[in-house]
């Protein structure tokens, strides 16, 4: 490879004065968006292969273009590309090489294009991929959820389910993981929506005016994996909103992921003493001997302040932007990597954890026999036989009330005290006080009981073959 001699900067014919040192170093994006490289190559070689067939390049100096350019590819796959500072970005990195490489004939390479359609091609690129695999980790790990419910079901392991954090209703374990089973197909279809909705090209809208050059922007639209050119030159170099619908989709997921977190988290307690997190996924303490943290559990939750703040820096960085390019935009691309980086962790950890989890049945059972979660059925109860159901459900109080002044569960009360409520009431309605029955009682469409149950993982078991 023969060395460039020149420091010049490829754009520099207009100024006379070298950059200051400290603005170079401000300027420059090459630390992050080096990232980009393989989308910024494929972008060029599309572009390439189009100027030749349009006539606007000859064949020898295409084929000489993108010898180079699948030399470079090659070198930075291998970890033996020269990243520099002095020439600012991935862009400029890569064409500076080429020339150095091949010589003057890469200046052919920027024939009908701008970095500004460059970036936001090769940006859509990385987000459109980005967005496709947190979608099949997301599959992923919605996969585990509905196995996990299947392998809760039979027998039913049965738990408190809450409203504000106090025991509500008993529940089936298999009801709440299908409940996080559905969080997260909602959000893979968000991925995959933001997917589609950004595949469009924006190569060919050169700096915001499009070209004068006879290009074809369909071919390099279709090279590129893209359904179609950008409508608009204007719109196609200026917006950045299908990185922002991506970031918006990552933080509805990991916000889901967080309140995940944060049941495991409580579950995990000596307190509650629901579920054994695997050795593999938690951590000791330095001092106590005793000790096991959640720690997977505990950064997931507050790794969703990084990606939600990936989404509001992004906001913050767009909202006073005026069409069409401006160096802000320069900002968006390290919230982008840091959001997909978190969440391809986070998503993967949860899926090799949650069957290593060990559920405990018999203390989840005895949980969700206190609080007088049965006291709604014990309303129903008294609604069926023709009681209003807000009349129905004062009486229930004033038996909890009672119950709890005595420390007392509802079927503990005898059949005096009952009947002293309400002639329906008897010891005869204690068997629909227990957690079995009430969960099982609750037949309707997307209800706890072990049937309906039953019939939603099987629906999900399809709805992922279909989504396969």
């Amino acid at each position: 490879m023969t060395t460039n001699t020149s420091d010049k900067k490829l754009w520099g014919g207009r100024f006379a004065e070298a950059t200051d040192g400290l603005v170079e170093r401000f300027n420059a994006s090459v630390g992050f968006d080096q990232r980009l490289a393989e989308q910024d190559i494929r972008a060029s070689l599309a572009h390439v292969a189009m100027l030749g067939q349009q006539g606007i390049l000859e064949g020898a100096e295409v084929a000489r273009i993108t010898g180079g350019l699948q030399e470079i590819l090659t070198a930075i796959l291998a970890g033996n590309f020269e990243w520099r500072l002095d020439r600012e970005d991935v862009h400029m990195n890569v064409e500076a090489d080429l020339r150095d490489r091949i010589g003057g004939v890469a200046g052919k390479l920027h024939t009908a294009r701008s970095r500004n359609d460059q970036v936001a091609t090769d940006f859509r690129l990385f987000v459109r991929e980005a967005a496709q695999n947190l979608a099949q980790l997301t599959r992923a790990l919605r996969a585990t959820f509905v196995a996990e419910a299947e392998r809760h079901l039979d027998p039913p392991v049965l738990m408190p389910g809450y409203t504000h954090l106090q025991v509500a209703q008993p529940i089936a374990l298999s009801h709440w993981f299908l409940a996080y089973a559905e969080m997260l197909e909602r959000d893979e279809g968000r991925l995959l929506d933001a997917a589609e909705r950004m595949n469009e090209s924006p190569l060919g809208a050169g700096a915001l005016a499009g070209t004068p050059w006879p290009i074809d922007r369909e071919a390099t639209a279709r090279a590129l994996g893209f359904a179609r050119p950008m409508r608009n030159s204007l719109d196609a170099v200026a917006s950045r909103d299908f990185a922002l619908e991506f970031l918006s989709a990552c933080a509805i997921l990991i916000a889901h992921l967080s309140r995940l977190s944060e049941e495991l988290i409580l579950f995990s307690t000596f307190e509650f003493g629901f579920v054994t997190l695997p050795d593999s996924h938690t951590t000791g303490s330095s001092i106590m001997p005793q000790k096991k943290n959640p720690d997977v559990s505990e950064l997931a939750r507050g790794k969703a302040g990084r990606v939600f703040g990936a989404l509001m820096g992004l906001l913050t960085v767009v909202k006073g932007t005026p069409l069409a390019y401006n160096k802000d935009l320069q900002e968006d691309k390290e919230s982008v990597f840091d959001a997909y980086d978190t969440l391809s962790i986070v998503l993967r950890l949860y899926a090799d954890m949650l069957p290593k989890a060990e559920w405990h049945a018999t203390t989840m059972r005895q949980a969700a026999s206190r609080g007088y979660s049965t006291a709604t059925d014990l309303a129903d109860f008294l609604a069926m036989g023709g009681l209003p159901f807000r009349e129905a459900h004062e009486v229930v109080g004033g038996l909890v009330g009672l119950a709890s002044r005595t420390g007392r569960q509802l079927w503990e009360l005898s059949d005096e005290e009952l009947r002293a409520v309400h002639p329906l009431l008897s010891a005869e309605v204690a068997s629909r006080l227990t957690v079995e029955a009430s969960v099982s009682s609750r037949q309707s469409f997307g209800g706890t009981a072990p049937d309906q149950v039953g019939k939603q993982i099987q629906a999900a078991l399809e709805r992922l073959k279909e989504h396969a």
